[in-house]
């Protein structure tokens, strides 16, 4: 397994690492610091793009795309990791919510493909678009990562707790010695069950099981999940000295279109009732998806009903289950 595979592991976690870091690191420091963070604005690729923006709903919440990017070999951008984030001020929440990369979707002067060739054929403004008119959201913004160098993030904070369980053990250890090695660290198989402190090849290792009985694509997504909040704990706990110390070497790897100024305001919001409580969420849900095409190559699903989920999740707090 090459060093970077391994690396894009990492995408559908780190996200919320890199968001978390711009939105509480500024409150917890007074805010007097936030200016003097750097990271890659980016005022070009949504300039005067039509993004489909839906109706801006409750003006309490703000959604923002959220984009795991890697470069192919010929150079051009990709995306296979898509996330909308939903910062509610109102109830005090931070959801993340996955959307399958493979989903079946419309995709504006492509017709009919998987959801993150939307991103490869136009950009953040037109997976932005993309996710807009499928999904009846109102992203004027987005986030985005790239970890082609991010191997020692995980580790970075420390390690991640984590509950793993007897069955998924054997798969958690199939590949780590290839990550230990592509990473030039020592091999760190994960020797029993139980909640645990999981170092960074050992949590990747886990958040990729799919296979022996572990529940798939969808039981990884999950994995996935329990990773997110498990690393906004960490993050949550962080003096203010260690994040300094930090968000330095994550937020080189973000680009947004986000201002400093539209940032700090996103931040007070969300944290003038306290820290906020975090959520994750996948569409399509249990229950409602088969694979579809010649190939079984799309995750295919009625998006109209995925789309009323998703509000009914963002706006009305209702759980994204199968109905």
């Amino acid at each position: 397994m090459s060093a970077r595979r391994l690396f894009r592991m990492i995408r559908r976690w780190l996200t919320l690492i890199v968001v978390a870091v711009v939105l509480f690191f500024g409150v917890r420091t007074g805010f007097g610091l936030i200016t003097g963070l750097q990271y890659n604005r980016d005022t070009e690729s949504l300039r005067g793009a039509d993004l489909a923006v839906g109706d801006k709903g409750d003006s309490s919440v703000t959604n923002i795309a959220l984009f795991g990017v890697d470069a192919d070999n010929d150079g051009t951008r990709r995306s296979d990791c898509m996330m909308v984030l939903s910062l509610d001020s109102s109830r005090g929440k931070v959801k993340i919510t996955s959307l399958m990369r493979d989903s079946k979707v419309e995709i504006d002067r492509h017709g009919e493909a998987k959801l993150n060739h939307s991103y490869s054929y136009g950009g953040p403004a037109l997976a932005i678009r993309t996710i807009n008119q499928n999904f009846d959201l109102n992203i004027e913004h987005f986030v985005q990562v790239d970890f082609s160098q991010m191997a020692n993030l995980i580790g970075a904070l420390g390690g991640v707790e984590i509950d793993v369980k007897e069955n998924e053990i054997k798969e958690l250890n199939k590949f780590i010695g290839e990550y230990c090695r592509a990473a030039g660290a020592p091999e760190c198989p994960v020797e029993k069950s139980g909640k645990q402190m999981l170092n960074g090849i050992q949590a990747m290792s886990y958040g990729r099981i799919r296979k022996g009985g572990t529940g798939d694509d969808w039981g990884r997504v999950e994995r996935q999940g329990i990773v997110l909040e498990a690393m906004f704990d960490r993050i949550r706990g962080l003096s203010v000295p260690e994040l300094i110390q930090l968000a330095p070497k994550m937020l080189k790897y973000v680009t947004s279109d986000l201002s400093l100024t539209q940032i700090t305001g996103l931040a007070i919001g969300m944290l003038k009732h306290g820290m906020p409580t975090i959520e994750h969420g996948r569409i399509p849900v249990d229950g409602a998806w088969s694979y579809g095409g010649s190939q079984g190559q799309y995750i295919v699903f009625d998006v109209e009903q995925a789309a009323q989920q998703l509000n009914d999740y963002i706006y009305n707090d209702v759980p994204l289950t199968s109905k």
